[in-house]
């Protein structure tokens, strides 16, 4: 699978600013942000690329007075394990309750739940906000002995927590094969068994469940359309955590949800982006 590396420059460069780039681009088939002097570096499949669709979204980016200029180039298959650990990838420590690392980091914090990852691409270490926000929800509810999906998987982060935490069986879907490689190879770095790891979308899901829990952690856009078919795989009382999107977009969500029966409890936010939790 090939990407492209993009380079985003935000003037003036703000927290704020690089936020709402990220949460812009989401939407535009983004799929990972890395923090950068003076805005963000930002990747995509290189197939699912519309130079259109990104010129659309930056003209109409919702903070006046910000200018976002970006340049280019196809990122190379290389070893994301050293550029990690030379440059990115440093351990993540949720007070004494979880902590995600790699297998390079050394004096690593004990924690009642301690993770390991090696990404084989830059994405899904678990450092962006909206991937804390899930864990933190994963963390603060129940899930033993409940069956769990975990749509847009990643790198399995929450998937392998949540078994960590009782849940079994565990089902992790990516439409990306990178990402269903990485996975598995996490899955057997941290010892955990009853995750079964599929590549696909949202038709994969026909057939599977149904869930007592479903965490997808993906974009608005994806969230929006692919909702009705997350519903499929619930049952009465089945709850669904959804991020990667922004607060302002907690209302279309939210109408979204409801349409499709399910009912409002929550939201968390981090920096602005959200998690929201609903129950059918």
């Amino acid at each position: 699978m090939k990407y492209l590396e993009f380079i985003f420059h935000t003037t003036p460069c703000t927290e704020t600013a690089n936020g709402i780039l990220s949460a812009v681009l989401g939407e535009a088939g983004f799929e990972s942000f890395v923090e950068q002097p003076g805005g963000i570096a930002a990747y995509i499949q290189k197939d699912a690329y519309n130079e259109t669709l990104l010129k659309e979204a930056l003209s109409d980016f919702p903070l006046p007075g910000t200018q976002v200029e970006y340049t280019y180039h196809e990122a190379e298959d290389k070893d994301w394990n050293e550029e990690w650990e030379k440059n990115f990838f440093r351990p993540i420590i949720i007070g004494d309750r979880c902590v995600i690392h790699s297998t390079f980091h050394n004096d690593v914090p004990q924690a009642e739940y301690d993770i390991v990852i090696n990404p084989q691409m830059a994405f899904g270490t678990g450092h962006h906000e909206t991937t804390s926000l899930i864990i933190g929800e994963l963390l603060d509810n129940e899930l033993q002995g409940k069956s769990l999906l975990d749509m847009g998987c990643g790198t399995s982060i929450l998937a392998i927590l949540a078994r960590m935490r009782g849940a079994a069986p565990c089902t992790a879907i990516d439409i990306d094969e990178w990402c269903v490689r990485n996975s598995l190879e996490n899955i057997g770095l941290n010892g955990v068994d009853r995750i079964s790891v599929f590549q696909g979308d949202a038709s994969a899901l026909k057939d599977k469940g149904a869930f007592d829990v479903i965490i997808a952690n993906i974009n608005r856009n994806i969230l929006l359309n692919d909702m009705k078919h997350y519903v499929r795989c619930m049952h009465p009382g089945s709850e669904l955590y959804m991020s990667g999107f922004y607060v302002d977009d907690i209302p279309l969500i939210q109408a979204e949800a409801e349409h499709n029966g399910l009912h409002f409890v929550h939201h968390r936010e981090k920096n602005r982006w959200a998690a929201v939790k609903f129950i059918l």
